[in-house]
């Protein structure tokens, strides 16, 4: 099952508030993603996606595993899996951290996703 809408049926479901979040740098963001599922341990996914790019893997989350991609190190991008949401945290935003933001769960080989964006942060380039 793949659902990338709000109209998803099934016991599985993601859900990101919809709308843009508008930051400044250095401000800390807190994105959003609550998921219901009877799969007892569900791994839950974070990704962002830049303009005229593809997805980019950012952290997976489950009762077991805490794994973020190099890329983004945990002291800037962190989520915490709770009951039944796990809200991405990304510290000391730059303007390079605007994109889209996906939460995706995973249950077996079954995926449930949704996008969140994050716009308009103000400042100068962002250098890796």
């Amino acid at each position: 099952m793949f659902c990338s809408s709000t109209e998803c049926k099934g016991e599985e479901k993601v859900t990101q508030p919809p709308g843009d979040v508008i930051l400044t740098q250095g401000q800390t963001a807190t994105l959003m993603c609550t998921f219901s599922t009877t799969y007892s341990d569900p791994d839950l996914f974070w990704y962002k996606q830049e303009v005229n790019s593809y997805p980019k893997f950012i952290l997976r989350r489950s009762r077991y595993v805490a794994d973020n991609s190099p890329e983004f190190v945990k002291d800037r991008f962190d989520a915490e899996l709770k009951d039944s949401s796990v809200p991405l945290m990304i510290q000391d935003l730059h303007v390079c951290d605007s994109a889209v933001y996906y939460c995706a769960l995973r249950m077996g080989v079954m995926w449930d996703v949704l996008g969140a964006p994050i716009k308009s942060l103000a400042a100068a380039f962002c250098t890796i």
